[in-house]
């Protein structure tokens, strides 16, 4: 009998995965793509981000908290991001980036600007 119970035990033990942590979003992986009006101001952006195993299946988020508003679209199959639909931005404005799956969602705000950003909001 106790065998018997120990290989139940052990037989549950198995199914119990432990989830994988994804990572939070890279700054220094992004690129943004800017359009500008004809004056050279910035008025929107679009990121791209590069194949991310832990990504594959997740939704991403990038949401301007400067202007409050942004865009919700689903990681591509191999795990990159985008290029995704332009966001209304400007320059230096707070962009944040969140990547979600079935387990975790993980952000990072980052100022815009043209290519990769220099730096976290403050």
């Amino acid at each position: 009998m106790r065998r018997l119970v120990l290989l139940a035990l052990l037989g549950l033990a198995g199914c119990v995965t432990p989830s994988i942590p994804i990572p939070p979003p890279d700054p220094s992986l992004m690129t943004f793509t800017v359009t500008t009006d004809p004056m050279g101001t910035i008025t929107s952006a679009s990121l791209e981000y590069p194949p991310t195993v832990t990504y594959i299946g997740g939704v991403v988020y990038v949401f301007n908290r400067t202007g409050g508003h942004g865009i919700i679209e689903l990681v591509r199959a191999n795990g990159s991001i985008g290029p995704t639909t332009p966001v209304a931005a400007t320059l230096n404005d707070q962009l944040v980036i969140s990547i979600e799956n079935d387990e975790q969602t993980l952000s990072t705000c980052v100022l815009l600007r043209e290519g990769t950003p220099s730096s976290y909001c403050p």
